[in-house]
């Protein structure tokens, strides 16, 4: 396995070179290496994923300077709804996960737009009752189909970026991947 000096040593090998225009980090990152610290170590100008602290800074101002990339889930999720020609403005959206991967940078963006967004997390009081109000809800809590059908109201738009497991000895790997959301 990787040290955390030997990724920050190869990061920095990397923003030097200038025939790289960008970096993508994997996350999560092993519990022995600083995310934070790492991702603060890329370039501004190769942040392909939008998490340098600039970036953030730049996507969550009003006005000024657009980021020069934006996160690629939340960004998707935007899309989705674009090309889906869902009207954003004026709904009542809520984000489930607050991490900053997909959480906080979807949240910022659907508020850019106008929806008025409610982050809820693992620690949210009556978390049904929250999603029950929502014409929006983009799911990305890392909880294997946590929210269940009649948490979502008639009508409501549902994106579910979660991916987990979950034990299935039917199957030869010995689990399944599924969503934050349980649709069967």
């Amino acid at each position: 396995t990787v040290t955390q000096e030997q990724l920050l040593a190869t990061v920095e090998e990397l923003n030097a070179d200038p025939r790289i225009h960008g970096i993508l980090v994997q996350l999560p990152l092993p519990r022995h290496i600083d995310e934070a610290a790492v991702l603060e170590s890329i370039a501004v100008a190769k942040d392909v994923d939008g998490f340098s602290a600039e970036n953030i800074g730049r996507m969550c101002l009003r006005g000024g300077e657009p980021p020069l990339a934006l996160p690629c889930t939340p960004a998707g999720c935007v899309e989705l709804l674009q090309r889906s020609e869902i009207q954003v403005a004026g709904k009542e959206v809520v984000v489930l996960g607050r991490s900053n991967i997909v959480g906080m940078p979807v949240a910022h963006l659907l508020q850019s737009m106008d929806a008025t967004v409610t982050v809820c997390h693992s620690r949210t009081a009556d978390l049904p009752a929250q999603v029950r109000r929502a014409d929006i809800v983009v799911a990305a809590i890392g909880r294997a189909e946590l929210v269940k059908a009649d948490w979502i109201k008639p009508g409501a738009v549902v994106i579910d970026v979660g991916v987990n497991s979950k034990p299935a000895p039917e199957d030869k790997r010995g689990y399944k991947l599924c969503g934050d959301v349980d649709f069967d």
